[in-house]
Order: structure tokens, then sequence, then C-alpha cells
């Protein structure tokens, strides 16, 4: 008897949320249709940016992000309301016996509450839904009509917002990454000063230089994905470790096609890990395949990253990172512009040193 309730229950609700599924919504669009219970009210709401959750933090913070928006419609709807995860990111509420003035406010309490959720948690990622409302006024109304509206006005929500919606998504990624020791302001205010110099030494169009620019600031996007755990960790990474941390490029070029601003440069985020030899990742491309800005980009990267202190390990000396890139030219490095990058130290050397003996 117990496995039959268990059963029934599987059959009208949704595992993850424990809302109604969308058979359960469509037994009672079916059932409210034309029903004494008008005026009807359905509202449609979806999860924006569930994606790019699922593709930068994986599928368990998605899921996370679903079960938070789920209690907070609970919280706002009254108990005579059908709530129901009817798709991946959707959600409906049928509203028995109200009109469009009492729905609008029933939604603008759900919007109080998102706020107040966002607000206390500041530091994550944002939880944004885009909305749609109808209303059937008697039982002329056909609700399966109603709910087409109601889908079609939160579909409407979602283009409006469009590129709007996910760039603030991403600028929410980039705050929180920055704060992450690997991409601190210092870091990529110089590691753009390095690339640019590099760029211009080699007179380089004004539109590489402004990708170049781009690249130095969003690179390590797709790391933001990764945990502490494995990106600060002191011990050598294990096989599975090393692994995740392969992922990032990929993880970058992903979000970063989702935003207008950084699309342009998705491409380069992907392939910023190739190595001059083809021993790099994720596409092991040599030579000139790769992009002239991720050529750059290594150098001035892995000077920076040799040259100043992290938590887990203590910075080189200027001749001693000048050293390393010198032994993996050829291999890691494109041997021509690590040339003209060690051109470009010892200018800033001399110039250095100029102005110091002149105080």
């Amino acid at each position: 008897k117990n496995y039959e309730e268990q059963l029934k229950y599987l059959s009208f609700h949704d595992q993850l949320t424990g809302l109604y599924n969308r058979a359960y919504f469509e037994n009672e669009l079916m059932r409210l249709n034309h029903s004494r219970e008008y005026p009807v009210s359905i509202l449609s709401v979806d999860l924006d940016g569930l994606k790019l959750v699922n593709d930068t933090f994986g599928h368990q913070r998605g899921d996370q992000l679903l079960i938070a928006c789920a209690n907070l419609l609970k919280k706002t709807l009254r108990s005579s309301d059908i709530l129901a995860r009817i798709g991946g990111d959707e959600f409906t509420a049928l509203l028995p016996q109200t009109d469009i003035k009492a729905a609008e406010n029933i939604t603008e309490r759900f919007q109080e509450q998102l706020k107040a959720y966002n607000l206390e948690r500041q530091d994550q990622m944002p939880l944004g839904v885009s909305m749609g409302l109808a209303t059937a006024k008697d039982k002329n109304a056909d609700l399966h009509e109603t709910y087409k509206e109601a889908d079609d006005l939160m579909y409407r929500d979602k283009m409006y917002k469009g590129f709007d919606s996910r760039s603030q998504a991403i600028m929410s990624l980039m705050t929180t990454l920055r704060e992450r020791d690997f991409i601190t302001e210092g870091h990529t205010g110089r590691l753009e000063e390095l690339c640019i110099k590099l760029g211009k030494k080699l007179n380089l169009p004004k539109k590489v230089l402004s990708n170049l620019t781009l690249l130095a600031q969003n690179h390590d996007l797709g790391k933001i994905g990764i945990p502490d755990s494995i990106l600060l960790k002191n011990e050598r990474l294990t096989d599975e470790e090393w692994q995740i941390i392969k992922q990032h490029p990929e993880k970058g070029y992903r979000i970063a096609s989702l935003s207008a601003d950084l699309s342009g440069i998705a491409d380069l985020i992907f392939k910023h890990h190739e190595n001059w030899d083809g021993s790099g990742y994720p596409l092991e491309l040599q030579g000139n395949n790769i992009p002239i800005e991720c050529r750059i980009l290594a150098i001035a990267d892995a000077y920076d990253s040799m040259t100043n202190e992290r938590p887990y390990r203590k910075a080189m000396s200027h001749e001693a990172a000048i050293a390393e890139l010198r032994t993996n030219a050829g291999t890691q490095f494109d041997p021509d512009l690590v040339h003209i990058f060690m051109q470009i130290l010892e200018y800033q050397d001399s110039q250095s040193s100029k102005r110091h003996d002149e105080e």
C-alpha cells in the first residue's frame, strides 16, 4: 500500500522541487476549464541563465537555483493556488478565483521575495526570472488559450531582457572571479599592460589590440566553476583534478558565447592554453595555427604569474622568470614573441635604471 502511494505521489510530483509536475498541471487545467472557478489567472515563470549556471558550476548548483525559485513561489502563492514545474527551468501557477489585479499583487510579492533573496546572497550568482501573466475573466474563455498567452508573455519578457540579462549574470561571475586569488585586479591590470606593449611592438591592428585587452581581462572566466580546493592546492594535482582544470577554456568559451560583450573573443578564450609545439589543450594546436592574441597572452601571463606571489607559492626573481621563458621558447611559447618580449623587458629595465640614476 505504501509503495502504491509512493508511485501515485511520483506520478504527479516533480522529484527535485516537490512541486506538481506537468501531468498534474494539465489535469488541473482541464478540470478548471469552463468551471465555476473563474476568473482564473495563470502565471508562467522561467529561470534566467540556468544553462549558464549548469555549464559553469555544474548541474548541482543549477538544481539549487531551481529549488530556491520553487520555494520562493510556494512562499508567495496561496494554498488554493496550483504550482507546477512543467519543464527544465519552467514553472506555472494556476490561480483560481483570481482577477488580474489580485494576480498582479501576487507577482509583485514574488518579485519582492526574489529581491530580498538576492540581497542576502550578494556574493553568489543572482536568481533571475522572466514572467508572463494572463487572466481568463469568465468561463467562456478557454484556459488553454490563457496559458498560451501567459507563456508567450513570459518568452517576450525573456527576449526583451535578452543579452542584458545574460550580461548581468556574467558581470556577477566576473565580480566573484576577481575576488579569488587567480584573477586579482592587480594581476589583470599588469597582464593587460604587458599584452598591449607586446601587441603594439608587433604593430597589430586596433581591433586585435582591443581583443587582446578583453582576452587579458577575461581569459580565466571558465575557472569560476572550479573549486578553490583545486585551484589553490599546494600539492601536485591528481589526474582527475588536472582534467577538471583543463575544462576551464571550454567553460569560458560557453560563458563568453552568451555575452554580447565577450562573444567576439569566445574563440580566443577557448584556445588560450594551446602551446607552440602542440602540447597544449584542448585542441593541441601548433605554431601559427594558434591565434596571435593567445600566443601573446601565454608569455605575458606566465611572466606575471612567476614574478608575483600567490598564496600557494613564492614569487620568482625577474632573472629566474626570464630564464624560464627562454627555456620554454619553442615548446610552450612562440620563440619569436619571446625574443621581442625580452626586448620590451630590457627597455623597461633601462628606463627604470635611468629614472633611478636621475633621482
